[in-house]
């Protein structure tokens, strides 16, 4: 064998020999702790649905989830932080509508695309939202409420705790033709409590967020954002209800990736998290929180968040919400 032949060999072999590594990696998978990024403070629906997954998962895939708060700037941080990390299935990015659908039409120039750096892995659950005023407060319906926002335009004030709660309250405001201020929180978490304290008129978030205030008598629930009443207040209308036909509005949640990871990876994690959100256990998990299943595959994500990007896309242009 002469020198070039062998020099060719030696190549060919390391090349197999990074080939047959990578695959075994990814196989192999995962060898080491995953962690959940999750965009918005402890304490919010997403972050309680999101500590229970990463329970589910621990127990499914053998290896410790840890769940890290990276809350900020509408969920941009938790973003930044996935997609610049290695490509390699270990950091995740646990995902609300705000980082993968709102921000891009609430957004003038958002420092990512989600639809180019990330990869939808799979979708599972949603919540209702809830409009929710202080138990003290003078408004004891819906109605009440927004007729005060119409006769006193700009006086009342509610707590926007993300983009995608951004987008409701001026949708809801618009379609009554009412003004109100927004305070921006860092998440459904405070923004709960301070209207519960009544530092704020009033909110619309995800129930999960706020149903502990509202059984301790602090918050007062005025409607639901879903189509129907719910199971657990079925004197609660929904916004439909009182008029507003074409308003729906849930928090859904899913898991992304950064778009290198390899797709071996995150088949393999999405299979895993549809049986556990396919699961009696996770059923149970869901109605005990006012929560519903919401299955959909990565490409059924993938299809789903480019819908909800036009349809808010739309919203933000129709109803003239100021973009960011």
């Amino acid at each position: 064998m002469n020198q070039r032949n062998f020099l060719k060999l030696v190549a060919a072999i390391g090349l197999a020999s990074i080939a047959n590594a990578g695959a075994w990696a990814q196989t192999s998978f995962p060898d080491r702790p995953i962690k959940l990024i999750v965009p918005y403070p402890p304490g919010s629906g997403t972050d309680t649905v999101a500590r229970y997954t990463a329970r589910r998962l621990e127990s499914a895939l053998k290896q410790p989830v840890i769940v890290e708060n990276r809350a900020g700037g509408n969920a941009i941080i938790a973003v930044q932080a996935v997609i610049q990390s290695p490509p390699n299935g270990y950091t995740l990015l646990w995902a609300a509508n705000g980082p993968v659908t709102t921000n891009v039409a609430l957004y003038e120039k958002l420092p990512y695309d989600p639809l180019k750096d990330l990869q939808p892995v799979a979708r599972v659950a949603f919540s209702p939202m809830g409009l929710f005023v202080p138990i003290n407060s003078p408004y004891k319906d819906a109605k009440s409420l927004l007729d005060a926002t119409k006769t006193n335009p700009g006086k009342l004030t509610y707590a926007s705790g993300s983009a995608t709660y951004a987008i409701a309250h001026e949708w809801l405001l618009s379609l009554f033709g009412g003004k109100a201020i927004a305070v921006p929180y860092k998440g459904s978490a405070p923004a709960t409590v301070d209207t519960a304290a009544g530092l704020v008129d009033f909110t619309i978030v995800e129930m999960s967020a706020a149903i502990p205030l509202v059984d301790a008598k602090k918050l007062r629930l005025l409607a639901v954002t879903s189509d129907r009443r719910m199971l657990a207040y079925p004197d609660i209308p929904s916004l439909q209800e009182l008029g507003y036909k074409d308003f729906f509005q849930v928090a859904w949640w899913g898991v992304f990736a950064a778009t290198a990871v390899p797709r071996s990876i995150t088949e393999k994690l999405e299979k895993t998290l549809l049986t556990i959100y396919s699961d009696a256990e996770t059923k149970e998990y869901l109605d005990k929180n006012n929560y519903s299943s919401f299955l959909g595959s990565a490409e059924e994500l993938k299809k789903f968040q480019e819908s909800e990007i036009r349809r808010e896309s739309r919203l933000v242009d129709q109803f003239k919400i100021q973009k960011l």
